[in-house]
């Protein structure tokens, strides 16, 4: 009995210590995730703040006169800022590294602003003024300036002190800036790049489905002259390079007129010999028999392939729409080179984030907010379809 409740207290210790590593595991995967999803709702300023700070934070602000006014912490106590003022740093000429402050308001030039006086010190000559040290005038001279922010308390707003704003601890509390969204939608035509890629996407998924059943289906099933030998020349063709189809591709969309349209971006990618490929070895393992009782049974091949093998080949099918999804909503060089960068009318979200990068260089939080647009769509499907994903690389890996 006693060697039970020590198995099972092992297997139940060995059960939590591996899910606490698949936690920590997945948090470290979610990470990146996390800090761009935070990045794109934090205001422009709180990007640069260091040490960068996960949540997003807002200066908190109170009513000071019926006027906003942010709050910090000054000396301990919580004081609004309302207002701020130009400061000279002053020094006797004799020793300047014996500085005082002084509201640049409250010092005059020695001799007056008509016959300002000056001193020469270590061969450079800088002006005079007079400023009041311990009830008397002292002649100094201005070694350096600030800006310096008055602070009252919130409930006695007569009681003010000064100190400087860049310095001083803001009162801050989590706040996040749903705008930045809107905001970059408007800013780069970001709403219409979405469109386009939606549609764009749309139309190859749906497109490269269709042309990989029926080639998948003739490949499997109809016995033609030449079909082996032609079928390994086409999944030959995964082995070429993109970047070698480019230049004799661009020239065909030359030939077509498609350069700087939609359709460049479509059906130039409607055949896709791994999608042939992959339907095909699922078209394979369906039996022969079935398709033979149901043509016995007076069903054509075109009623055999839509009612028969294309709803047993759900997984495969949702495989290939899921990659095809994945790689038509992340395509970037090739839109990058056939679309003109002044036509944003027929930009999709890729080339947009690209000229965004350069434009927004001095607001990040609105690069990041455009990637979370840009992402959404596509994680969104691929947890939809992740159990379809799952199936076909399970069914792979047994066959």
């Amino acid at each position: 009995m006693a060697v039970q409740s020590g198995s099972t207290r092992r297997r139940i210790l060995g059960r939590f210590g591996l899910y606490g590593l698949l936690i920590v595991i997945a948090l470290i995967m979610l990470f990146p995730f996390l800090v761009v999803l935070g990045s794109s709702l934090k205001a422009r300023d709180d990007i640069f703040r260091f040490p960068p700070r996960l949540l997003p934070y807002e200066q908190t602000t109170v009513e000071i006169e019926e006027e906003p006014a942010p709050l910090y912490v000054i000396d301990g106590e919580e004081r609004a800022l309302v207002g701020e003022i130009d400061v000279g740093i002053y020094a006797p000429p004799a020793d300047l590294d014996d500085t005082v402050r002084r509201n640049s308001r409250d010092v005059d030039p020695t001799g007056g602003f008509t016959n300002p006086e000056s001193v020469v010190v270590d061969g450079e000559e800088l002006d005079l003024f007079d400023v009041e040290v311990d009830g008397q005038i002292v002649e100094m001279v201005e070694v350096g300036s600030t800006v310096e922010g008055v602070f009252a308390l919130t409930d006695d707003p007569d009681d003010t002190v000064t100190a400087v704003t860049r310095t001083a601890e803001a009162v801050e509390t989590v706040g996040f800036q749903p705008q930045n969204f809107s905001e970059v939608l408007n800013r780069q035509n970001l709403g219409r790049s979405l469109s386009n890629t939606v549609l764009v996407t749309l139309l190859v998924v749906g497109g490269t489905i269709l042309t990989s059943i029926l080639g998948g289906y003739a490949f499997a099933r109809i016995s033609f002259p030449g079909r082996d030998a032609l079928f390994l020349i086409y999944i030959g063709s995964i082995m070429v390079p993109f970047v070698i189809l480019i230049v004799p591709l661009y020239q065909v969309m030359v030939t077509l007129g498609w350069v700087d349209s939609l359709a460049s971006l479509v059906f130039p990618f409607l055949f896709n010999a791994y999608g042939t490929f992959l339907i095909r070895q699922f078209f394979v393992s369906i039996p022969v028999e079935l398709e033979e009782a149901a043509i016995v049974d007076g069903a054509s091949r075109w009623t055999v392939l839509w009612r028969i093998f294309v709803p047993l080949s759900t997984p495969a099918i949702a495989t290939l729409a899921t990659f095809m999804f994945l790689y038509a909503w992340n395509s970037f060089v090739w839109p990058f080179i056939v679309i003109n960068a002044g036509n944003t009318e027929n930009h999709v979200l890729t080339v947009s984030l690209q000229q965004l990068g350069g434009r927004a260089a001095d607001a990040p939080n609105l690069i990041f907010a455009a990637v979370m647009i840009a992402i959404a769509v596509p994680v969104t499907v691929f947890v939809l379809a992740q159990r379809y994903f799952t199936e076909n690389l399970a069914t792979s890996g047994i066959k």
